[in-house]
């Protein structure tokens, strides 16, 4: 009994099964934890469009280093430069600019947000990553999608996948695919889309559960979690579900792999121990080494900032409910990254390593967060009428 309702968990975090520990909506915007703020620099933010003003203020809003203010260090202008171009200039006050660069995009919205990138590497010497694509979950009308789109909910397109529960969408590396979990016939199995032709194939459709399907950093193979053999163990095999190699060998049931930086590890939840805590292993097999994040009797869902190698995400217990906490392999310690008023859970790392998007879950909504892991800022992405939105993905944007 234990083990089934691990196994629930580990697919869905509780979706239904956990604790019932905030009974709140999240309605509250942005949180912000003055006592623990980080320094900032004041920006003034300005466009030749409401639009281009609109949206880089919003982006700004949303970044954790800045705080956008009528007058500040730095004064940021954007101009449309053509259709899909735009053009940024920093300056330092109201002196002699920094950076006048002119960047084009997929489209104008998507030329602003990459402007507002060069500006923030730039300014702070971060990598920006306010470009980049993410895909959700959300259901309408009964049906569950897959959504697309940039960070703030701009260009969005809904790909209705059935309607049965959709769990763990990820990205392919070189964004034409992503793999998920469904319920599609009854059983968990694994599914990849790919956006191009849009598609929707069975990639793993195994005896028992087929779940956490998650591709190397390479694209060339894809992690998952398998339960043909009797337990729910590890695998790994090619980016088209072949040629499968069993990696763990436990008693308790494993979960949520996650690829190191280089490919050369995983990290995932285990309840060998007896409670769910985080193992890494070489994705070529060998021993399993405990993560000793010593911050919670349960910690899942990991995920390994690709910026800095050393730190990996994770959902962890606390109290009756669930927040993000963050792992340092330098300091061999874990520290809280959300103060939610609610639970926090699900989180995946942006190209900073000082960011996490992640999903704040209320008695009865989901909504997507940007966490700023220094300050525990966090800023609600979307519109709140857009209603149920989590488990995300992020996709830097191409340089």
């Amino acid at each position: 009994m234990q083990k089934a309702f691990f196994l629930l968990v580990s697919l869905a975090l509780a979706s239904v099964f956990a604790p019932a520990a905030r009974a709140q909506n999240i309605d509250a915007g942005v949180i912000d934890i003055a006592a623990n703020a980080a320094p900032t620099t004041a920006v003034s933010v300005s466009g030749s469009t409401p639009e281009l003003e609109s949206l880089a203020r919003t982006a700004f809003n949303a970044h954790g280093a800045f705080r956008v203010a009528t007058a500040g260090a730095y004064a940021i202008e954007f101009a449309a430069a053509g259709p899909s171009q735009v053009t940024v200039t920093v300056r330092r006050g109201s002196g002699t600019p920094v950076l006048t660069q002119t960047v084009s995009g997929a489209s104008a919205r998507n030329a602003l947000l990459r402007a507002a990138d060069a500006a923030v590497e730039k300014i702070t010497g971060l990598r920006g990553w306010f470009a980049g694509r993410i895909v959700f979950t959300s259901e309408k009308d009964g049906q569950k999608l897959l959504v697309t789109g940039d960070l703030f909910f701009g260009e969005l397109q809904s790909h209705p996948v059935g309607k049965q529960q959709v769990i763990g969408p990820r990205w392919s590396p070189d964004g034409s695919r992503i793999v998920f979990t469904s319920y599609r016939t009854g059983f968990p199995d694994i599914y990849v889309l790919d956006l191009q032709s849009r598609q929707l194939a069975h990639l793993v459709s195994l005896k028992g559960t087929n779940s956490g399907g998650r591709f190397s950093p390479d694209g060339a193979q894809l992690a998952m979690v398998l339960s043909g053999t009797g337990n729910p163990e590890v695998w790994i095999g090619t980016a088209e579900g072949k040629q499968l190699r069993r990696l763990t060998r436990t008693p308790g049931v494993e979960a949520s792999p996650a690829w190191s930086p280089d490919g050369g590890r995983l990290v995932f939840t285990s309840e060998q121990g007896g409670r769910p805590q985080l193992y890494v292993m070489g994705a070529a097999g060998g021993a399993m080494t405990r993560v000793p994040t010593d911050i919670s009797r349960y910690c899942a869902e990991p995920d390994w900032s690709a910026a800095d190698p050393q730190k990996i995400a994770f959902t962890a217990a606390q109290g009756r409910g669930y927040q993000i906490a963050v792992f340092d392999f330098r300091t061999g310690k874990s520290e809280w990254a959300t103060s939610a008023p609610t639970d926090a859970i699900e989180a995946v790392w942006l190209p900073d390593a000082r960011h996490l998007l992640c999903t704040f879950r209320g008695a009865n909504t989901r909504r997507l967060h940007i966490v700023d892991t220094l300050s525990k800022r966090a800023v609600p992405v979307g519109p709140a009428s857009f209603g149920q939105s989590g488990n995300a993905s992020y996709l830097p944007a191409r340089r």
